[in-house]
């Protein structure tokens, strides 16, 4: 098996001259960074825009926000607060986009990489070069993104909060700046912005949770960057423009877990109209795929998670209480006061009462709990023991709490239902 490690070429090799070809070199080279970072530009006002002008929900679109609520949805059928199964869905799009495509996400959509180039772009232009990390303290520290992933997850899933929202420099960035902030969100945030400037994209490399997951699915990616050594010329261009430290130059192909498909070595290399470097799927596939395919992808893989999202609504709450008839009954409603797992699950609990208004029988509560407007509710029933102006004066009419002889009134209204004019 092909481990990808190139034989040694003899050291003068890499001196030789690329006159002639600097300038063509050049242009592609901005000609790749160009569309890359338009396409940058293109997600993060998409992202901001969608946060501060539409006023969106950004945290349901987090991919990381899919693997924080899986434990507790699949234990208990509901999510963390602030999480929907829309989360589930773009975690399983960029799933299917770094098997195709590896860690493209991290090089053209994520917010927190954006900026960290950028940032390492403006300190190229102040003339302050980047820190190249020995290649063995880079390994280690490449590290640490897992137990920063496995201490995120144990706590979450222990207390069943986002309980480092506070401290998250991309929630900073897209939560509006509310009082779930913590100072130490800010330090975080303005500190990865301080290394950006010495390092490239440190945070990216070393301590991101989600890279932390997609790396085991880059790693099997089918695009790769791929090397003939025969035509290369050995002269390191590659691996110097390298934002993620891979030393391209010394593998036949770069299946490097933290490749991001930038392109960057390709575009810059002087013998790439020799084909000693492309990028694309193995040779038996093509082997060469030019940058608007990865695009292409990209949008694919997105979009395609977006329209899942709204064509298959699983719920993000689900609760059932006894043994399903052979025939059942259901009914839709929009439920005001069903603004979150903590709330829905009041709800059910009111919707279980134990007094004149008791649902008998089986009883399935899906919800989809929403923040700021009604929630859709839909409450699966046994025909034969319940019906729907039941379950309807369940929700509406106040409580009688017995062992305290007092009403609760009720917190929920259901849209376009008046219990007072409701007909019996």
């Amino acid at each position: 098996m092909d481990s990808g490690r190139a034989p040694s070429r003899p050291k003068q090799a890499r001196c030789l001259s690329t006159a002639g070809t600097e300038p063509g070199r050049y242009r592609r080279a901005d000609t790749v960074q160009t569309t890359r970072r338009l396409v940058q530009l293109a997600f993060l006002t998409l992202t901001l825009v969608g946060v501060f002008v539409a006023r969106g929900h950004a945290e349901r679109w987090c991919p990381l926000g899919g693997v924080e609520a899986l434990y507790t949805y699949g234990r208990d059928g509901d999510l963390i607060c602030s999480l929907g199964v829309s989360n589930f869905y773009i975690l399983g799009g960029l799933l299917v986009m770094t098997l195709v495509v590896r860690r493209a996400f991290c090089g053209y959509m994520c917010p927190i990489g954006t900026i960290s180039e950028w940032l390492q772009g403006g300190a190229r232009r102040l003339r302050l070069r980047p820190l190249r990390v020995p290649p063995r303290p880079d390994r280690v520290l490449a590290l640490l993104k897992y137990p920063v992933l496995g201490v995120i997850l144990y706590f979450t899933w222990r207390l069943g909060e986002l309980v480092f929202r506070g401290y998250d420099p991309c929630y900073a960035l897209i939560s509006r700046h509310g009082t779930d902030i913590q100072v130490w969100a800010y330090v975080i945030s303005g500190a990865i912005g301080l290394a950006s400037l010495i390092v490239m994209v440190p945070f990216c490399r070393w301590l991101c949770p989600l890279a932390a997951v997609l790396s085991p699915f880059s790693r099997f990616g089918l695009a790769r960057i791929q090397r003939d050594d025969e035509k290369c010329s050995a002269c390191g261009v590659c691996s110097r423009a390298c934002p993620m430290a891979i030393p391209v130059d010394e593998v036949t192909q770069v299946t490097a877990a933290r490749c991001t498909a930038c392109l960057e070595c390709v575009a810059t290399c002087p013998k790439r109209r020799e084909g000693a470097l492309r990028w694309g799927p193995p040779r038996v596939l093509g082997g060469r795929w030019p940058q608007v395919v990865l695009i292409a992808v990209l949008v694919i893989c997105v979009g395609g998670a977006v329209a899942a999202t709204y064509v298959f609504p699983l719920p993000s709450f689900i609760r059932t209480f006894g043994d399903a008839p052979a025939r059942t009954a259901a009914v839709e409603l929009r439920v005001g006061g069903v603004n979150c797992r903590h709330g829905t699950e009041q709800f059910v609990a009111y919707l279980r009462r134990d007094d004149e208004y008791r649902l008998r029988g089986y009883l399935r509560v899906e919800a989809w709990p929403e923040p700021d407007q009604p929630a859709a509710v839909r409450i699966t029933f046994d025909p034969s023991a319940t019906s729907d102006p039941a379950i309807k004066r369940a929700i509406s009419e106040p409580y009688y709490d017995a062992a305290n002889d007092a009403w609760k009134f009720s917190a929920y209204r259901i849209a376009g239902y008046d219990p007072l004019t409701a007909a019996e």
